[in-house]
């Protein structure tokens, strides 16, 4: 919201932030997506960016697989672009080289299976959309997302041995918005950071982005017992040669 300017519309679940960037309409997505087919419907957007979803739960399945279809199909009889987000985790992590967009999603748990599902819906019921696949983000000081505050919490093992191509949320949030404007390109696209490295790596480079220092932090192996892809890198090279954003990785931005 804060790059995009002029007139937007935005949705909120429970209580509209202390924003005046958007005009604010609340939306519950656990009704598998009638109320925001009917917000598109009414509103006729140029373009629709679809960030939503929950990660566990009963609304698991209605929020994050089902109400995207109901998105697009919406966004299709009103003509608005649909620029839906996904995410690595669609993969199963065995592979030994990064992913391209043709691989087919290969999913070992119920978020990653949601999210592949919802992939599937959004592009039957509009076939113009793009999917845009990407991986761990970090933000600024101001903002720094889930993934940079975890480096604060005490106890956490950063497992280094699942590798991710993190980027930073402004530079998701520019291509987002450029893939608004581009609407030659359709289907999946992966758009993640150039740099391929594992959790821990991460967390290190990250905490000095809000003024921690990292040797606090602890490293090891993931568990052999939890379902997760633990090699989940993305070729983002189709995007770099599309995009005027330019998709740096985690080394060069915290270098």
């Amino acid at each position: 919201m804060a790059r995009a300017g002029g007139r937007l519309a935005a949705t909120h679940r429970h209580s509209a932030p202390t924003s005046d960037r958007a005009d604010w309409h609340r939306c519950d997505l656990a009704d598998g997506g009638a109320a925001i087919a009917a917000l598109i419907d009414s509103l006729r957007p140029r373009a629709v960016i679809n960030a939503a979803y929950v990660q566990h739960g009963d609304e698991l399945e209605v929020v994050t697989a089902q109400a995207p279809g109901a998105m697009a199909a919406a966004c299709r009889r009103v003509g608005s672009r649909l620029v839906h987000v996904s995410t690595d985790v669609v993969f199963d992590g065995t592979t030994d080289r990064p992913y391209v967009e043709s691989d087919p999603p290969s999913p070992v748990h119920d978020y990653g299976n949601a999210k592949a599902e919802a992939e599937a819906r959004v592009l039957a019921a509009h076939p113009d959309a793009v999917v845009v696949r990407t991986s761990l983000l970090w933000g600024g000081a101001d903002d720094p997302g889930p993934q940079v505050q975890m480096t604060a919490e005490p106890g956490i093992t950063f497992f280094d041995d699942e590798f991710r191509n993190p980027l930073e949320v402004g530079l998701l949030a520019a291509a987002l918005l450029e893939l608004t404007e581009r609407p030659e390109i359709v289907g999946v696209l992966h758009v993640a950071g150039a740099d391929t490295v594992d959790r821990f790596e991460f967390a290190r480079r990250v905490c000095r982005l809000v003024g921690v220092e990292p040797e606090h932090l602890s490293g090891g192996p993931g568990s052999v017992h939890t379902a997760r892809p633990s090699n989940c890198p993305l070729d983002s090279s189709r995007a770099a040669s599309l995009l005027d954003t330019r998709l740096r990785g985690v080394r060069e931005a915290t270098a």
